[in-house]
């Protein structure tokens, strides 16, 4: 009996077992060019739609053109050879990567150097109203030339500043094995440059290498799309606290004022500030729904660009801040900001509750010497009536013995009349005390029942 092994796989083994090879890095030989763009598709007006399928239909359009299959079902992986240039195309959860490496250029990196380099990337191969589709929906779009070293830009920075639009380069020896040049400048043509100088790369190092720096780029400006948010979320943030102020103020007041104003006039007032202050919570709750993806996110995209950063293993070249340098000082800041607006948040959050259960405490208060006085009203009337149930007593005992007394003279009538010989009248004053003093007696038992 044969055993087919594949039958005894979990239905997730496979899958999960390609994850870790799904996103290789480009086999890379200096010298090579390359064009990246990052496509952020989304917007108020697809806010719903499904991130990976609006991709796959941009990258459809994409293979449409040269006739090529596209990937089929939900994949997030695709890599094609077509022909003046291979394509590596990535989709993340909220955008796509699109890598283009030119086929046909070492020659002329290697002929005309990195700047004509710069002029002849794989840019120009791809369909124009492609292009024009993605108006908009570009995040990212850079030029990187790897070339071996020697050519073209020689030893020294000088040559690269030629290149480099930016006035602050930056640079880097990374893997003891090659250089890395670059200014993170949007350049006029709308792009921004890396060059990459290959020492001595072993097998695969340049296109890693490549690879860190595209996603370097692409996660640094994704992390500072949480920026926009923390600069508008600031002075939301600050009428509210001020708000919050005042109430605070009020509320203060208000107890101050206590003394001096009838009760419920004070229960309507701390009421309205309650409402005030629900409203304030429902705000600081509706900007943290708003805010906290979009800062979670950067704060994910930044720790990626430090572990990025980490794995160059940078060496200093004099005169230029290395990447990690830059980055440091640039967009670490920025990462700050919107840090401490989810600080400023929660903070702010913390306290409107604090204030909420502080109002509420003073609510429940007031309703409890409301219900005190109640109470000590419903005692006072209680104890009227007991007054008066005992003023009229006497006057009950009274009427009682009346209404016995006349049932004894009737009685006492029925017998002279079949010829007992009683005086009715006689009978009925000897019994009057004896009845009143029963009916006092009978109601002081009933009254000593009801008190315990």
């Amino acid at each position: 009996m044969s055993i087919s092994y594949a039958q005894l796989n979990h239905p997730l083994r496979i899958p999960l077992a390609a994850e870790i090879h799904s996103r290789p890095s480009l086999r890379l030989r200096a010298p090579e060019a390359i064009t990246h763009l990052a496509v952020y598709a989304k917007s108020d007006s697809n806010a719903d739609t499904d991130n990976v399928q609006l991709q796959q239909e941009i990258l459809a359009s994409f293979c449409t053109y040269f006739g090529v299959a596209c990937p089929g079902g939900e994949a997030k992986y695709f890599f094609h050879d077509f022909g003046r240039f291979r394509l590596k195309w990535e989709c993340h959860t909220e955008f796509a990567t699109y890598t283009f490496v030119e086929n046909e250029n070492g020659e002329v990196v290697s002929g005309h150097g990195a700047a004509q380099a710069l002029t002849r990337v794989p840019i120009g191969h791809l369909p124009e109203q492609w292009l024009l589709d993605l108006r908009g929906k570009i995040m990212v779009a850079a030029h990187v030339v790897l070339i071996k070293n020697g050519n073209a830009i020689g030893d020294t920075p000088s040559p690269i500043r030629q290149i480099l639009e930016g006035s602050v380069l930056v640079g880097s020896q990374v893997l003891q094995r090659g250089e890395v040049w670059t200014d993170f400048l949007i350049q006029a043509d709308g792009f921004s440059r890396f060059i990459v100088k290959d020492e001595d790369f072993l097998d695969q190092q340049a296109g890693r290498i490549v690879q860190r720096l595209l996603e370097i780029e692409t996660y640094r400006m994704m992390a500072l799309l949480g920026l926009p948010h923390a600069q508008k979320a600031a002075p939301v943030l600050a009428a509210i606290e001020n708000e919050l102020v005042r109430l605070t103020a009020a509320m203060t007041l208000s107890r101050g004022l206590a003394a001096d104003v009838a009760q419920d006039d004070e229960t309507d007032s701390e009421q309205i500030l309650l409402r005030q202050i629900i409203d304030l919570a429902a705000r600081i709750e509706k900007l943290s729904m708003e805010n906290n993806y979009r800062f979670s996110a950067s704060k994910a995209y930044f720790r990626l660009v430090q572990s990025r950063i980490e794995e160059l293993r940078e060496l200093r070249i004099e005169g230029v801040p290395t990447i990690g340098e830059f980055m440091e000082r640039r967009l670490a800041p920025a990462m700050n900001t919107c840090e401490a607006i989810v600080r400023r948040q929660e903070a702010l959050a913390d306290r409107i509750a604090h204030t909420n259960d502080l109002l509420r405490t003073r609510v429940g208060i007031v309703q409890e010497q409301q219900n005190r006085k109640i109470l000590q009203s419903m005692n006072t009337r209680a104890a009227q009536q007991l007054r008066l149930q005992q003023a009229v007593e006497g006057l009950s005992v009274a009427a009682i013995t009346y209404y016995v007394a006349g049932l004894f003279q009737y009685a006492g009538k029925g017998l002279k009349a079949v010829g007992v010989q009683i005086n009715p009248e006689l009978v009925t004053g000897l019994l009057i005390p004896i009845i009143a003093g029963a009916v006092w007696f009978g109601l002081r038992r009933v009254h000593q029942k009801i008190h315990h």
